[in-house]
């Protein structure tokens, strides 16, 4: 099993900044790659960023490219997200998963370790 652990959310001003954190522990050497997701007004959970632990290839969901960077420490085993230029619609809980199949995955039913989310707000 792999624990996954989300920190750094809070209430930010429209262009401000914020850095989500997510620590693993348990059986990570089993993952293949970490994503940040959000929740949508449908209680569903969409795309935002990825990284593959090994390699650090990136992938991002097109309403973030420019704005977020994901990036990794492989010695504390903690992946972040750096979030700039913070917009109202990017309110949302963002959850932190990770997944054990090779790929850019980009569904949430493609992750098997999940976290219990951090909210975001983005005030106007």
């Amino acid at each position: 099993q792999v624990q996954l652990v989300e920190s750094g959310g809070g209430l930010v001003q429209t262009g401000g900044s914020l850095r989500l954190s997510c620590a693993a522990s348990g059986r990570t050497s089993g993952t293949y790659a970490v994503a940040w997701f959000r929740r949508t007004p449908a209680k569903e959970r969409d795309f935002v960023a990825l990284i593959v632990r090994s390699s650090g290839e990136t992938s991002y969901a097109d309403s973030v490219k420019g704005r977020f960077t994901i990036s990794r420490d492989n010695v504390r085993d903690t992946v972040y997200l750096q979030m700039n230029s913070l917009k109202p619609e990017d309110t949302s809980v963002y959850y932190c998963a990770a997944s054990r199949k090779r790929g850019i995955l980009v569904y949430q039913a493609e992750y098997d370790y999940w976290g219990q989310g951090t909210q975001v707000t983005v005030s106007s």
